[in-house]
C-alpha cells in the first residue's frame, strides 16, 4: 500500500459521497401546479446545486443564488453571482439584497426552494439597518481571530442581519419555501448553516451579546445598539408564517465519513470513525489524535493496526501569529510535534470544500519522515507552529494537498493511517 495515495483516495470518496449531484435530486418537491418556482440560495456549493437542480426539474423555474468567487457554474435560468468569503464584500451586500428583493409579493401558490451550503453567512451580507457593511466586516475579522465556534459566529451574525436567522423565510410569506441543505457545521443544526436564513431562531440578541464578551470581541455603538434594544431579534420556532415550510439535509459530515470508512474497510484497512462532529482548537485537537494513533502503535489499544481513524467537524484557530494557513495545517502540524515521528502513521486533514481558509489548498498530508525532512530544509516546526504557520511548513515539503474548489462543504475530513 502506498499511504499517501490511499489517504488521498479517502478524501475524494469523502468529498465524492457529498456532491449536489450525487445527494440533491432525492429531496426535489414536485413543481407547483398553479404558482412560480424561484430558486434562491448562497454558499460555496450554491451554484453547483443550482445547476443540479436545473438538470433535474421539470417545469419552469427563475432565480438567483451567490458563491464564492471561483466556485461559479455554467447554469441556464439561474443566474449566478460571486462574492466575498470569509470576509463579506460589497459584491455579496448587493446580491442580498437582490434575493431579498426577488422574493417580495409572492403568492401562497408558489414555492421557492432555498439552496443553502456552508458559507453563506459571509456571501449573504445584508446588514440590519444602522449597521454598516465595514461593520459587518470588522466583525467577521474580530470572529475569525478569536476562535469563536461557528454556532457562536453565526448567533452574532443573525441578529445584526436583514436576511439571516429567518429573515428571508419571512420576506417569502406566503409562498411555501423547501430549504435544501448541505451542512457544514458540527451536530447539523440547520439554523446554524449559513446562519439560517430561512428557518426560525431560538437565540437572541442577550446571547449574541454574551458571545461577544466571552470572545473578548469589542464593538462599535451603533453595533451594540442594535443588540442592547432587542432592534435584532429573529423569527422564533412557532412563527406561524412558517407552518407550510420544510427543510432536508442532503448532505453532511457523517455522510462523508461512512463512505472514506468503506472504501478503507473494501481495501482490508478498518476503519473507525471517532465523530463527526468535533470542535475545539486544531492544535489541541491534534493532541489527541496524536494520542490516540501513539496508543494503537504502541499498545494495540483502543484499535489494532492497521487502522484508520477519521473524524469530521469544525476546527478553529485562535490566532497569535502571523503566518499563513488554515486549520486543516494547523492541526497536522500540531499532529506533526505531538507525534514526533511516530513510525507508521501517516495523516491527511483537508476541509472538503478543497480550500483550507483562505489559502489555496484543501489541507496537506502528514508522514513519519515529515520532521526529519523539515529539519534537513532548516524548518522550525514549533516556531511556525506558534506563529499559525502551517501552509508554510507544508508547502516547503511539498505536502499541501491542492485540488480546488470542490463545489461542495461538509467542513473538515481527518484520516489517520496507523500501519
Amino acid at each position: 500500500m502506498d499511504p499517501r495515495n490511499f489517504l488521498l483516495d479517502l478524501f475524494n470518496t469523502a468529498v465524492g459521497a457529498v456532491t449536489a449531484e450525487g445527494c440533491l435530486p432525492a429531496f426535489l418537491p414536485a413543481p407547483p401546479t398553479n404558482g412560480r418556482t424561484l430558486v434562491i440560495g448562497a454558499g460555496k456549493g450554491a451554484a453547483e446545486m443550482a445547476r443540479v437542480l436545473e438538470a433535474h426539474w421539470r417545469g419552469p423555474l427563475e432565480g438567483l443564488v451567490v458563491t464564492r468567487y471561483g466556485h461559479k457554474v455554467a447554469t441556464e435560468h439561474i443566474e449566478v453571482i460571486e462574492a466575498a468569503h470569509p470576509v463579506p464584500d460589497a459584491a455579496g451586500e448587493i446580491a442580498a439584497q437582490r434575493i431579498l428583493d426577488s422574493v417580495a409579493g409572492l403568492s401562497e401558490n408558489d414555492l421557492v426552494l432555498c439552496l443553502i451550503s456552508g458559507g453563506g453567512s459571509a456571501l449573504l451580507a445584508l446588514p440590519a439597518p444602522g449597521i454598516t457593511l465595514a461593520d459587518k466586516q470588522a466583525l467577521n475579522q474580530a470572529l475569525l481571530a478569536s476562535g469563536a465556534t461557528i454556532a457562536d459566529m453565526n448567533c452574532v451574525r443573525k441578529h445584526l442581519s436583514s436576511i439571516k436567522g429567518g429573515r428571508l423565510a419571512l420576506a417569502c410569506a406566503p409562498a411555501r419555501v423547501v430549504t435544501l441543505l448541505i451542512s457544514d457545521v458540527p451536530g447539523d443544526d440547520p439554523g446554524v448553516v449559513a446562519s439560517g436564513p430561512t428557518l426560525s431562531d431560538a437565540g437572541t440578541c442577550q446571547d449574541a451579546l454574551a458571545i461577544l464578551a466571552r470572545y473578548r470581541v469589542d464593538v462599535p455603538a451603533n453595533v451594540r445598539r442594535v443588540l442592547e434594544s432587542g432592534d435584532g431579534e429573529t423569527p422564533k420556532p412557532g412563527e406561524p408564517r412558517f407552518e407550510r415550510n420544510s427543510c432536508h439535509i442532503i448532505a453532511s459530515a457523517r455522510i462523508a465519513l461512512e463512505a472514506a470508512a468503506a472504501k478503507a474497510r473494501a481495501a482490508g484497512i478498518a476503519a473507525h470513525i471517532l465523530s463527526d462532529e468535533i470542535e475545539g482548537e486544531a492544535r489541541d485537537i491534534a493532541l489527541m489524535h496524536a494520542a490516540m494513533a501513539r496508543a494503537v502503535s504502541v499498545h494495540g489499544q483502543p484499535f489494532s493496526a492497521p487502522c484508520v481513524i477519521l473524524s469530521g467537524g469544525e476546527t478553529t484557530v485562535t490566532l497569535r501569529g502571523k503566518g499563513r494557513g488554515g486549520r486543516n495545517t494547523e492541526f497536522l502540524l500540531s499532529l506533526a510535534v505531538a507525534l514526533a515521528g511516530q513510525r507508521g502513521v501517516h495523516a491527511i486533514a483537508c476541509d472538503t470544500d478543497g480550500i483550507d481558509g483562505s489559502e489555496d489548498n484543501a489541507g496537506a498530508l502528514l508522514a513519519p519522515d515529515s520532521l526529519a525532512r523539515a529539519g534537513a530544509h532548516g524548518l522550525r516546526p514549533q516556531a511556525m507552529l506558534d506563529n499559525n504557520d502551517g501552509y508554510s511548513f507544508f508547502e516547503a515539503l511539498g505536502d499541501l494537498v491542492v485540488c480546488g474548489p470542490t463545489l461542495t462543504n461538509v467542513n473538515d475530513f481527518r484520516a489517520v493511517l496507523v500501519l
